[in-house]
């Protein structure tokens, strides 16, 4: 694996590497303080994604961290200064905030979350930003902003299409500790396994989308993300009749059913 999120970049607070396969890590990497996040994180977050977004080598993201907890949120020591900045400055420092999660949730690539152990807070956030969320058993959950006297104002929005409005308003106002299989039956996480087993889900969970026409991925995403918390009426029906009578007619629909009536694999299915 090569460090190339891009050319001539490097990074403090995150490792990016992308395999032959397509396949990029982006690793949190901030260990010793459960990898939390703070300003220079979430810049060097939002270059790398809008970076992996844009490469048409990669076709899907890991998510992952190193430690015993996955994402312990916001760096207290980074909001605490925040908080004493001026109200011009607060505001684009939370902007900030904001553009990193528009970021995972915008990007054209399906990204896995890989999670091992506690997510916290803005570390929520983060994995209801991705696509799919693999869990160890031991992970734990909780969105802790109200025991600080703040709120889950940015991460709100992608919380909600997570879980609903009303659990996401039931974890926000109790900050209660939620564990792997509660958090798969709410919506929070698509698959719980044993950590000894986490790596293989994940991996297959990969495997699954490269097995995928990588086009139609980023259609499927594009796509989604338009007819969300859209009723179904007649502009909902022509915008879905106009996407699929555009794709297709590509190229890669084209070898998608030449494959499947030749019984072979599509040229983009992983070796």
């Amino acid at each position: 694996m090569t460090d190339n999120s891009s050319p001539g970049t490097s990074f403090e607070t995150i490792r990016c590497t992308v395999d032959e396969r397509g396949v990029a890590c982006v690793d949190l990497n901030r260990r010793d303080i459960y990898n939390a996040f703070d300003e220079t994180m979430i810049a060097e977050l939002t270059r790398c994604f809008v970076a992996l977004s844009s490469r048409a080598d990669v076709r899907v993201i890991l998510l992952v961290s190193p430690g015993e907890v996955f994402c312990a949120g916001a760096d207290l020591n980074w909001m605490k200064r925040a908080s004493a900045n001026s109200a011009a400055a607060n505001r684009e420092d939370a902007e900030r905030f904001a553009t990193m999660m528009e970021a995972l949730h915008r990007c054209s690539k399906p990204i896995v979350a890989r999670v091992q152990g506690g997510a916290f807070g803005g570390g929520v956030g983060l994995i209801c930003a991705c696509d799919i969320v693999v869990a160890s058993e031991q992970a734990k959950f909780a969105v802790t902003e109200a025991r600080l006297g703040i709120l889950p104002a940015v991460i709100g929005p992608y919380l909600i299409e997570a879980v609903g409005v009303r659990e996401a308003r039931m974890l926000a106002l109790t900050a209660t500790l939620v564990d792997a299989a509660r958090a798969m039956v709410i919506g929070l996480v698509h698959r719980v396994v044993p950590q000894e087993e986490l790596d293989e889900h994940v991996e297959q969970t990969v495997a699954d989308l490269l097995g995928n026409g990588p086009t139609s991925l980023m259609e499927i995403k594009n796509l989604f993300a338009n007819l969300a918390a859209r009723p179904i009426n007649a502009d909902v029906s022509a915008l879905t009749a106009q996407t699929i009578a555009r794709v297709r007619s590509t190229d890669e629909a084209r070898e998608g059913f030449a494959a499947f009536f030749d019984k072979r694999p599509a040229v983009w299915s992983a070796k």
